[in-house]
């Protein structure tokens, strides 16, 4: 076979097509294009919005509870739209075009939102520094710009990940041994490219200007693109294997038609592909069959009317795998529910966590030099850098010991860990608030936005909720890479991804009801526009509460949970 035969339409290397080039593709050769794809990606994305709250309260002039809402409605629709590029890519596209064509409309978004922010016009009428007013079309196009991004990272969030792990081949156990590591080194990449962002292009969105803020993101979204396209030849592709939500719904109605219908006790008797190993579904392997959730075996019970004279019906009639897909769909959703929680509280980095910095002494030590509100978020990516390689090379090795298991902890306890640390970023949080009340009442200084503490108290709470997201979003990134059917692994990335779009809407609705409660018969409210006069750490003592809440349903969820065995290679 010529080495072209090797490469489909768009210039992408199917291995399948010849088992010789799976020792020429894919493994760490492929990988290095993908993380330094996602590491300028991250710092594109994070550098524009790192700083987003501020840029929303002191360019667009939006009051505070106001520009957090609209962040946090922006920043959910960021993992919402990971739903539609993940199905494109399971149903029809496949993993490499999704992530092509979806990269191109996010560069078009920030250079329209760099334009926004330089170009005389477009960009907000400014008195003097920080205090600026911008018109309905500025406004306008400020947002039309954001909602490209968000658009734009749709097709790339779902599927980097998965794409990067599809590397690896599940039959080798040597390449399957790397996997866990890749994602950890995954989510090592995310943060290299936050710490720059949350440096560098902080600093120059404070102290250059808006338009270089924004510019230096988009020039780093093309590099992003770059990345990708070199390592085109080097990568291994899954084919889609066609609409996973039609083949979810066939279930469904099959089931429900046969609902009258006996389930036989010998589970062989239910229908299947005579293949050994493979799935009818493109990309699949076969899944052994589950006894929960045994009503939609009815789908898979073979009767007269399943025929249409020598055809099967597929809404009438379906697979042993195809049932046992929408099982694994069913049964990830109590451990999906419990991310949302721990994402409202990630959030807060970007959001009240920048409000609380405002009003403390961001000046480095006695000099006159002042640090950006944003930049504390650095603080969040060096503990992760520093957490995964020592959970890469010390825990594991550690846990593995006591435990048996050969990742160390399972990936139920790695979220577990998680969701129990991140609890004690919002009590960090709010203990802080509280004795920055206190000395803000002891000063008498309620009129003064700089409270006499410095701004680096905030440091734990940055550091803790970095530990909590090595064990908890790593973790989540491989348990929905792991336990998704193998042609539905973009649609799970996304639907785990939407976790964080809840947290964001949930953190929205939050600061409504509080706002709306909180400033009845004149009061300033607990997220106050002065926050000398609120009570902002009722709001994290509420979040602390409720991630408290959120972390027995998970232990519940998990004790209950049964991990997916899957059988034979993919077709």
């Amino acid at each position: 076979m010529a080495e072209e035969d090797n490469y489909t339409k768009d210039g992408t290397v199917d291995y399948k097509n010849d088992p010789a080039d799976r020792n020429k593709t894919g493994t760490w050769k492929a990988c290095p294009f993908i993380l330094g794809n996602e590491c300028c990606e991250r710092l594109a994305y994070y550098g524009m919005s790192s700083n987003l709250l501020l840029y929303f309260t002191n360019q667009l002039n939006q009051h505070s509870a106001s520009a957090s809402k609209n962040l946090s409605i922006w920043s959910g629709t960021c993992y919402v739209t990971p739903l539609l590029g993940a199905f494109l890519a399971d149903a029809y596209l496949g993993r490499y075009r999704t992530i092509a064509s979806f990269s191109i409309i996010y560069v078009m978004g920030m250079t329209l939102l760099t334009l926004s922010a330089s170009v005389p016009g477009l960009r907000p009428t400014c008195h003097k520094k920080d205090e600026c007013t911008a018109t309905n079309p500025q406004i306008a196009v400020c947002y039309v710009a954001l909602y490209l991004v968000a658009f734009g990272t749709g097709g790339i969030k779902p599927c980097v990940s998965s794409y990067g792990a599809d590397q690896f081949d599940d039959a080798d156990e040597v390449e399957k041994g790397h996997k866990s590591s890749f994602f950890n080194w995954f989510y090592f990449s995310i943060n290299i490219g936050a710490l720059v962002a949350s440096s560098v292009l902080v600093w120059i969105q404070v102290n250059i200007g808006w338009g270089w803020g924004f510019g230096v993101p988009a020039v780093a979204m093309a590099v992003a693109v770059g990345f990708f396209f070199s390592g085109t030849r080097l990568y291994r592709n899954q084919k889609p294997g066609g609409s996973p939500l039609t083949r979810l719904c066939q279930v469904v109605v099959a089931s429900l038609r046969k609902r009258r219908v006996a389930v036989p006790e010998d589970k062989s008797l239910l229908f299947e592909t005579s293949d050994a190993e493979a799935a009818a579904i493109v990309g699949s392997r076969k899944l052994d069959h589950t006894t929960e959730f045994r009503f939609f075996d009815k789908a898979a019970v073979e009767v007269q009317s399943d025929y249409n004279k020598e055809s099967i019906n597929p809404w009438r009639l379906c697979t042993v795998t195809q049932v046992e897909e929408l099982k694994a769909i069913i049964k990830l959703l109590p451990v999906w529910a419990t991310g949302i929680i721990f994402s409202a509280v990630y959030g807060q980095m970007g959001n009240l966590f920048l409000l609380q910095a405002e009003y403390m002494n961001t000046r480095l030590g006695n000099t006159t030099f002042k640090i950006p509100e944003a930049s504390l978020s650095i603080f969040d990516t060096l503990s992760v850098i520093v957490w995964v390689p020592i959970y890469d090379q010390l825990i594991i090795p550690i846990t593995r010991k006591f435990t048996g298991h050969k990742n160390g902890l399972t990936q139920l306890q790695r979220m577990g860990i998680g969701l129990f640390i991140s609890i004690f970023a919002m009590v960090s949080a709010a203990v802080l608030e509280i004795v920055r009340l206190n000395i803000v009442k002891r000063h008498d200084s309620y009129d003064v936005k700089e409270a006499p503490i410095s701004v680096f108290w905030q440091v734990p709470q940055y550091f803790i909720i970095g530990c909590a997201e090595v064990f908890m979003y790593i973790g989540q990134i491989e348990f929905f890479y792991e336990q998704a059917p193998d042609s539905m692994r973009s649609l799970c990335a996304a639907l785990s991804l939407t976790t964080t779009a809840l947290g964001n809407y949930l953190s929205a609705f939050l600061v409504t009801i509080v706002t709306e409660v909180s400033t009845r018969n004149g009061k300033p409210g607990w997220i106050a526009d002065n926050l000398n006069h609120g009570k902002l750490h009722y709001f994290f003592w509420l979040l602390a509460v409720l991630s408290l809440i959120n972390l027995g349903a998970y232990v519940v969820a998990a004790k209950r949970y049964t991990y997916k065995k899957a059988v034979g290679t993919l077709r």
